[in-house]
């Protein structure tokens, strides 16, 4: 059963800075894509970033040069790490994966609350 477990949100004041860790169990993040999207109130889900199995990483351009997506494979957990933090940053920050067996199925963590205060 794969399961994603998020951590790392919190409140922060603009300019400052979060790590994200998504730490996965039921498959390996470095066979598959991984992904963070953020929802904030009365918005649509936006991607953040993905990192794939070979390493490649696609950044949303409203956080590119702010935000960068890494991957730890011996502990199984990508990471979204998060520099000049800017109040429209604000929104619950959700982990998913793309697992291919016979199948494409994607998973998705419970998300993590990000607060950006001015």
């Amino acid at each position: 059963q794969v399961q994603l477990v998020e951590s790392g949100g919190g409140l922060v004041q603009a300019g400052g800075s979060l790590r994200l860790s998504c730490a996965a169990s039921g498959t390996i993040v470095s066979r598959n894509t991984v992904g963070w999207y953020r929802q904030a109130p009365g918005k649509q889900r936006e991607l953040v970033a993905t990192i794939t199995s070979g390493g490649s990483t696609v950044i949303a351009t409203s956080v590119k040069g702010r935000f960068a997506i890494s991957r730890d494979n011996a502990k199984n957990t990508v990471f979204l790490q998060m520099d000049n933090l800017k109040p429209e940053d604000t929104a619950v920050y959700y982990c998913g994966i793309w697992v291919v067996t016979t199948s494409l199925t994607d998973y998705w963590g419970q998300g993590t609350q990000v607060t950006v205060s001015s």
